[in-house]
């Protein structure tokens, strides 16, 4: 389990953990008094408590108690957790005996405590995998991997990363370099491309990280693609042989092959943790205004124009996941297909279009524009996870289908709701390189910081609608 994966997993399992401490307290405390009445002293066994779950904290990021949680088996799961309830006990004891805390509290509390709490802890933490496999399992959520290699070992190192890699990972395809195996299956992975198409194909592919295993062919000779997929923001696994010297040296492993990764992007995982939490409690205050001003928009688009209130569109996401991006309709049903009529009018250099006085616009849909009222639902998309409350500009798929590798590592952080183009003023951006830079910026120089900053300059920008058409 590695990066932001392994830090959201850490604190979910630390929270579960001190849930069922308190549980199991909970539990043996009436077990043993049949009643919380007769209780010799409950602010003590309160105390006792507090640091059940104070030594738990420290034992769990102290010593990465979890570190490899998503591996073990049922037997390695009850021993880790039996290590666990030791240390527990022990840190507890010396704690309330240093506190003069020990000759009140119940002996025989302790003795329930440490049976339940093993009981309820196995049996929770191995629900907790089954959730966590079925959710990585399960499309968009899983870590999209790509492994590159020779035809003679393709499919053992296939079936090497199926058997040793994460559960957060999915293998979404295979390219075999010395020859061409495009079309084939193997292990129920597809080989997508061959060594002239690699880089055309995987632009347009959904994908986060990239495996190199290929001996045969040096490093060299794959310098051009390893820093293309570097501009793409994708992070590469590049194979390396080092027999009988790996675990001396710093060059980390991936489904215990020795590997050197050339990692595109931020390895700032408990900011991005923080990211996503801001994102979820703002995208909660922003459904609760949308709530409320949905029932006159609504009316007033029906009013308006013939045609339903919200408006659906597939986007790009993070590196290349589609999505459904919701917003209320601006324009007249037939947009897209009046978008087609007016492209001799585009007025933006590059892949966007954009137009002034657009007539596909609706008298509503203009001032809900000018206000940005229209993207009150993506709050939805925000608390899906499709959207961030700061990020890029999500692209369309026809703008997508034109990018090169450039333009790409545009989408290789989770696009926003507002971005460094909105307080730029988006409508007064005419070429799309210009957003490309804005957008690159904003992922270089990534922060909480900036995108606090971002979010109060877009309060002014909504304000006086500066930008916005």
């Amino acid at each position: 389990m590695r990066g932001k994966n392994k830090y959201f997993l850490n604190y979910i399992l630390w929270a579960v953990d001190m849930a069922s401490i308190a549980l199991s307290f909970l539990i043996a405390t009436y077990f043993r008094y049949f009643n919380f009445r007769d209780m010799r002293d409950k602010s003590l066994h309160f105390y006792i408590c507090l640091v059940f779950m104070l030594v738990g904290t420290v034992y769990t990021f102290a010593l990465d108690y979890n570190r490899d949680f998503v591996k073990r088996t049922v037997w390695k799961e009850g021993t880790a957790i039996f290590k666990f309830h030791v240390a527990l006990i022990l840190g507890t004891i010396a704690v309330a005996y240093m506190v003069q805390l020990a000759e009140q509290f119940s002996r025989l509390v302790m003795l329930y405590f440490t049976g339940i709490n093993m009981v309820l802890m196995l049996v929770v933490h191995q629900v907790l995998k089954g959730m966590l496999k079925h959710y990585w399992s399960s499309g968009d959520t899983a870590i999209k991997l790509l492994v590159v290699s020779e035809k003679e070992i393709l499919m053992p190192t296939i079936r090497h990363l199926q058997h040793r890699i994460e559960m957060d990972y999915s293998i979404v395809g295979a390219v075999c370099l010395d020859e061409d195996m495009t079309g084939e299956v193997i292990r129920g992975v597809d080989v997508i491309a061959n060594r002239n198409n690699l880089i055309d194909v995987v632009t347009g592919l959904p994908l986060d990280e990239v495996f190199i295993h290929t001996p045969n062919i040096s490093q060299t000779e794959l310098n051009k693609t390893i820093e293309a997929f570097g501009d793409m923001g994708v992070t590469v696994h590049y194979c390396v042989e080092l027999p009988g010297i790996a675990g001396s040296t710093s060059i980390g492993t991936f489904g215990t092959y020795s590997v050197v990764s050339y990692i595109n992007g931020t390895g700032r995982y408990r900011a991005l943790v923080l990211k996503r939490i801001m994102d979820i409690l703002g995208a909660l205050v922003g459904l609760a205004i949308t709530a409320v001003v949905t029932p006159f928009v609504a009316l007033a688009i029906k009013i308006d124009s013939p045609g339903p209130v919200f408006f659906s569109q597939t986007r790009i996401g993070r590196n290349g996941r589609r999505f459904q991006i919701y917003k209320f309709r601006s324009m007249r049903q037939d947009a897209e297909e009046q978008k087609k009529k007016l492209e001799s009018q585009n007025e933006m250099e590059g892949l966007m279009f954009k137009m002034k006085d657009d007539p596909r616009v609706t008298k509503v849909g203009n001032f809900i524009r000018k206000t940005s009222i229209d993207e009150l639902p993506q709050f939805l998309n925000i608390l899906k996870g499709d959207m961030s409350l700061v990020g890029t500009r999500p692209p369309t798929e026809g703008e997508f289908e034109k990018y090169n590798q450039y333009y790409r590592r545009r989408i290789s952080m989770t696009p926003g709701l507002t971005g460094l183009w909105q307080i730029s003023g988006r409508s007064d951006i005419d070429d799309f390189d210009d957003v490309v830079k804005l957008d690159l910026q904003y992922i270089d120089n990534w922060s909480l910081g900036l995108d606090i900053r971002i979010l109060i300059k877009t309060v002014g920008v909504v304000l006086f609608g500066r930008g916005a058409r």
